[in-house]
């Protein structure tokens, strides 16, 4: 076993093993589980709460996203400088988790209350609420986020971490993107307010419990020396000479801005673009339609009539779309370690979000009965793109090694703060930019039939614009430096560091 020892620069190692047990690398996987039962909530239907639940205006819902989400970005640079001057027994990044556990499950509750003010109360109650859970999201997420980076140095552990995580994300995902508009339907008893109300309350005690899981289940162990400075001009100035890190900033602004905009309008993508006459059709000859007949039957024999699968096409479909994709995403996220492992994070990178990007664009040509290939693209589009999900943050985690190996300084939190500005920065643009182009091409909200252009827009808003967007994170990513023998030569180097 190796001693603990100081560098005067350096880092400070203690005497564990930089391997990761199966039940730390879940038990960090929950924070993220805990994190997506809201963070994709937001991304996937926030935009649809405000307009068709709360009857918010499609413009102010805009205005309300953009600037809530700019307040949350600006703050998590402000969490990062806190998180790392934080000291306590637990370390810096494990307490957070801890302190905002319960502040986090209340805020996402509130978030998706609709009391019955007036139009000006509910724009300022939607604003407030919203505000309040983004700077929760920020205190929470950010430590979360930077734990990754201190929990192990093992370059390959960190890509085996990774991919626990999105494994633990996807399964989020599956749930919000495929069973919430069903949950809201039966909690609700046909009232959609009152269905998102016991959906977020359900959901935010689950995610309470996970984030305490997170908490007592990991343990930081790359931890700054003592006597390193913990300037924050200094922490800048090292950013500033980290081109790495600001290639990823900008991929990590893009690809949030794409991820943000096509999943909030794929709910009126299939309500309002795909003919419902088509998706009956579709699901009735897959056997889905018999299938959720039966299922509806045996919760009615059982006495659970209350508890059944809403029976209109377009939730069925829409339900079923993501839940093949997010599988698939599952499927791509098994091979990323893998390939990264054998070719280099980048180089994966590249190839995958560019495939993504012109599986993305495939949208554009179906017309609005085409049901079965846009449910194919979807596979494939969750495959390619499932491969890139844990290099990500992988990427930034090996910026953050990057930044200590050539400026003999850690500052983990600092690193990711920054990228989760930009993350933040991407939803709200494409959160706001999915409820400005409904306002923009003349949409209305529970409109059955929508005008030409309201459609249209729509169907660009999943397609052209998010695939035109990814083409240009693969473009940026050629920049990035931090190659496969760059990523050996660090780890090796910091290693060395660390152990003398």
């Amino acid at each position: 076993m190796l001693k603990s020892k100081e560098k005067t620069a350096g880092i400070f190692r203690s005497n564990t093993s930089q391997k990761l047990s199966i039940i730390e690398k879940t038990g960090y996987g929950l924070g993220d589980f805990a994190a997506n039962l809201i963070f994709q909530t937001l991304l996937t239907f926030l935009a649809f709460f405000y307009t068709d639940v709360y009857k918010i205006p499609a413009g102010t819902a805009s205005i309300i996203i953009f600037t809530g989400g700019f307040i949350g970005a600006f703050f998590n640079i402000i969490m990062g400088i806190i998180a790392d001057r934080t000291q306590t027994k637990w370390g810096k990044f494990r307490p957070w988790i801890l302190w905002t556990a319960l502040p986090f499950g209340i805020a996402a509750v509130l978030s998706f209350l609709t009391p019955n003010f007036s139009q000006n109360g509910k724009i300022i109650y939607a604003l407030l609420t919203y505000f309040f859970l983004v700077l929760i999201y920020s205190a929470n997420n950010l430590p979360y986020v930077a734990l990754s980076g201190v929990l192990t140095g093992d370059m390959k552990e960190r890509n085996s971490l990774s991919s626990y995580r999105f494994v633990a994300v996807m399964i989020a995902q599956f749930i919000i993107q495929s069973l919430l508009l069903p949950f809201v339907s039966i909690l609700g008893h046909g009232d959609k307010a009152v269905g998102f109300q016991n959906t977020m309350i359900l959901f935010a005690i689950t995610g309470i419990i996970c984030l305490l899981i997170t908490f007592f289940t990991t343990k930081e162990r790359i931890i700054p020396a003592k006597n390193q400075e913990s300037s924050i001009k200094q922490d800048f100035i090292d950013l500033s000479k980290n081109k790495p890190w600001l290639v990823m900033l900008l991929v990590t602004v893009l690809v949030f801005i794409t991820l943000s905009l096509k999943g909030g309008m794929y709910v009126f993508y299939f309500k309002y673009y795909l003919d419902p006459v088509a998706q009956t059709i579709f699901l009735n000859d897959i056997g889905f339609t018999a299938f959720i007949d039966h299922l509806n039957s045996s919760l009615t024999s059982m006495g659970f009539v209350s508890f059944q699968w809403p029976k209109d096409a377009p939730t069925s479909a829409f339900s079923l779309f993501n839940a093949g994709g997010i599988i698939f995403m599952i499927f791509g996220i098994m091979f990323s370690k893998l390939l990264a492992d054998s070719f280099g994070k980048r180089n994966i990178y590249i190839t995958f979000i560019f495939l993504s990007a012109l599986s993305l664009l495939l949208f554009n040509f179906y017309n609005r009965t085409a049901i079965a290939m846009v449910f194919l693209t979807q596979l494939l589009h969750g495959f390619i793109y499932g491969i890139t999900i844990p290099l990500l943050w992988t990427m930034i985690a090996d910026v953050a090694d990057y930044s200590e190996w050539i400026n003999n300084r850690r500052a983990t939190a600092t690193v990711f703060s920054v990228m989760i500005f930009g993350l933040k920065i991407g939803i709200s643009i494409g959160g706001a930019l999915g409820a400005a182009f409904l306002s923009k091409y003349g949409y209305v909200a529970e409109e059955v039939n929508q005008i030409p252009a309201a459609v249209e827009g729509i169907k660009l808003s999943v397609s052209i614009y998010p695939g035109f967007i990814f083409i240009i994170s693969a473009v940026l990513l050629c920049f990035y430096s931090i190659d496969k023998k760059m990523e050996i030569q660090i780890e090796t180097d910091l290693k060395q560091r660390r152990e003398y």
